[in-house]
């Protein structure tokens, strides 16, 4: 009977600890909250508060009900932090060529800013750049390393 106790005690501490308020990577944790660790406004806050990417299907651009969510989350990020401007850098994965992969990082690129914009992010505080292939987050040749590389990142200047 006390093992049974002990037991239930420790699952609800457990998960009291894991419905604590604040955030994870994706979350709506709010921009700079105190208990972050984070600058208001800096990288580190935007990727763990808000975050910083959003992922792609196989040769596509188009946004996905995640990344629109996470783009939304950004935009107010973005509108909490006044004087923050970002680049959006486009990738792909290691499959096709050099010039499409560039092409192709462009358009993420692109989708994601104008979503931004949409949303009603100025634009002059949007840039974007692709680097297609070129900068893969996970060098391996793989789906699950190719799922990775296919994002836009939304860089803090």
């Amino acid at each position: 009977m006390r093992f049974k106790i002990l037991s239930i005690i420790a699952v609800a501490g457990l998960l009291s600890a894991c419905a604590a308020p604040g955030g994870g990577a994706g979350g709506a944790g709010g921009a700079g909250s105190a208990d972050s660790g984070y600058a208001p406004g800096s990288q580190e806050d935007l990727a763990v508060n808000v975050g910083d990417r959003v992922h792609f299907d196989f040769d596509k651009y188009s946004l996905s009900p995640e990344s629109r969510y996470t783009l939304q989350q950004q935009a107010a990020w973005l509108a909490a932090n006044e004087g923050v401007s970002i680049t959006v850098e486009g990738h792909a994965d290691e499959r096709g060529t050099r010039e499409y992969n560039l092409a192709l990082g462009e358009r993420r690129a692109q989708a994601a800013a104008d979503y931004l914009m949409v949303l009603g992010v100025s634009k002059d505080r949007v840039q974007t750049v692709s680097y297609g292939k070129e900068r893969p987050e996970d060098p391996g040749s793989n789906e699950a390393a190719w799922a990775k590389n296919r994002r836009a990142v939304s860089v803090v200047k």
